[in-house]
């Protein structure tokens, strides 16, 4: 028997961001692994004029669900969501809603927050800390609560090199931001922001590290944990490999690099790609929320969720597996703006011109400064190394008995990141864009055709540059004629030995 797996079977599960990347696997994995888990709560939101009951039918169907749908066809009965809004007071939920969590939720497993970078001060601050202040209050009144788990991020604390597995205080109390974002006019607020987030690099990181302080200050006599996963991948094996739905993190570039849109990444090659897989971050998460509940620990654990300390990958051996040997990848920003020019921006506004020629709408320049953006937001992540400590995973997995070890596997150590990233590779095109896998090949040969057109370009440069600045100048000119002729040498020095030789 696994003990992990029997310890959901017959607890009421209240889940927040099941509609999310991370959720859906939490959500696949408990369903699988026990199913006779008595009920799964979900919080979600109307969004976009779709009512709840249609987010939960379209969310049932996701492919993510396949394994589970196979050994069980029913498996939705035990999914029953609940109306939230979690920038509104008391999470917006109902009364009667209200009085079926307070008397029945064993353990809650806390996914949702706003992961955009680049969120307005004062939105991140209502979902990912306000939020979470409420959603504490309601598990407080809780009457058979064992658990509550937080999902944060590795990064919550990235403006230090050396993190623990502590929280660390922030630079501003989280009920004083509250005071300050309720009557500060937005605009202004957003002129402040970078001196309220100081050497945090955006609103994300910063707000979950208020989030991470408020969850210690107000977590009372709730047994807590806090799970903090690094840049979250595709699934390594479960579902199955290779299982991506969302283009954020790693994954947009990865799909960019693969069109061949991206021909130079500003980072720094030699610093760690601390990616992890999605089912090491869920099993880690059931995991710990089982142990929190079982063994009860007297201080509150927080899981470094993270691969660099224990299997390294560099953003450079990155490249070689992925991100197309022809790009630039550089942390030097004269170079990465030369090589934006380029091999971004001038091959754009050529299709560009194409396009308003032959009477289309130019769309390839908005969507490279769209791409840049974003990049750019990432490039803080991809420039730098960090050193997490893993006391408390190593830990839980000494727990485990060989039976959760196997089921709820999350060793880190033993991935094979060759053939990680061909499955993540495989699986953005398969599930994220829902590409027919028989046109690899074409691929391959648009592939080529978009790198001799980006020869065709830096020559054509080269040539312009020469032309303009170099051929003016005598001395430059005779340095190419030396080097020109003793080029023209060597081909003849070889030729002939070839001939000898024959």
């Amino acid at each position: 028997m696994s003990s992990v797996a029997n310890y959901y079977n017959g607890k009421s599960v209240l889940v927040t961001g099941a509609t999310g990347f991370l959720g859906k696997v939490l959500l696949e994995k408990l369903l699988r692994s026990s199913h006779d888990v008595k009920t799964i709560y979900i919080l979600v939101r109307h969004k976009a004029g779709q009512s709840i009951q249609s987010r939960v039918v379209n969310l049932v169907k996701c492919k993510v669900f396949d394994r589970v749908r196979e050994e069980w066809p029913n498996f939705h009965e035990k999914i029953k969501p609940i109306s939230a809004e979690f920038i509104q007071p008391n999470l917006a939920i109902t009364a009667e809603d209200t009085d079926e969590l307070l008397s029945e939720v064993n353990i809650i497993f806390h996914c949702a927050a706003t992961i955009r970078f680049n969120e307005p001060l004062k939105h991140a601050l209502l979902l990912n800390v306000k939020g979470t202040q409420q959603l504490l209050l309601l598990a407080h009144r809780m009457q058979k609560l064992e658990a509550f788990v937080h999902v944060s991020t590795a990064y919550a604390n990235c403006n230090r090199k050396y993190i623990e597995e502590v929280i660390y205080p922030p630079p501003v109390e989280p009920n004083k931001l509250f005071d300050l974002v309720e009557w500060m006019d937005d605009s202004l607020l957003d002129q402040i922001t970078p001196k309220l987030i100081q050497d945090w690099p955006n609103t994300y990181t910063f707000t979950k590290a208020l989030t991470e302080f408020l969850i210690q200050q107000e977590r009372g006599n709730l047994n807590v944990a806090i799970i903090r996963p690094s840049i979250v991948g595709a699934s390594w094996q479960d579902p199955f490999p290779g299982w991506i739905d969302t283009f954020n993190g790693t994954s947009g570039f990865f799909i960019a690099a693969g069109k061949g849109l991206i021909r130079t990444i500003k980072c720094n090659s030699t610093a760690v790609a601390d990616i992890v897989p999605v089912d090491v971050v869920i099993n880690i998460t059931l995991a710990a929320g089982w142990y929190t509940a079982v063994h009860r620990p007297k201080s509150m654990l927080i899981y470094n969720c993270t691969t660099g300390g224990l299997n390294p990958f560099s953003w450079g051996e990155m490249g070689k597996f992925l991100l197309i040997p022809y790009a630039s990848m550089t942390s030097n920003h004269l170079k990465h703006q030369y090589w934006t020019a380029v091999g971004h921006k001038a091959p754009a506004f050529a299709y560009d011109l194409y396009l308003r020629l032959t009477g289309r709408k130019p769309r390839m320049m908005k969507i490279l400064n769209q791409l840049d953006k974003s990049m750019s937001l990432f490039a803080y992540f991809t420039s730098r190394s960090w050193e997490w400590t893993a006391d408390n995973m190593n830990m839980l997995m000494n727990q485990l008995s060989p039976k959760d070890k196997k089921l709820y596997f999350f060793d880190v150590r033993q991935l094979h990141w060759s053939e990680y990233i061909d499955n993540y590779c495989v699986g953005t095109k398969k599930y994220l864009l829902k590409e027919d896998m028989s046109g690899i090949p074409a691929t391959k040969q648009y592939l080529r055709k978009l790198q001799n057109i980006q020869y065709v370009i830096k020559t054509t440069l080269l040539v312009i540059i020469w032309r303009i600045f170099i051929a003016k100048s005598q001395m430059a000119q005779n340095v190419w004629y030396f080097v020109v002729n003793l080029c023209y040498k060597f081909l003849n020095f070889f030729r002939a030995s070839s001939t000898l030789s024959r």
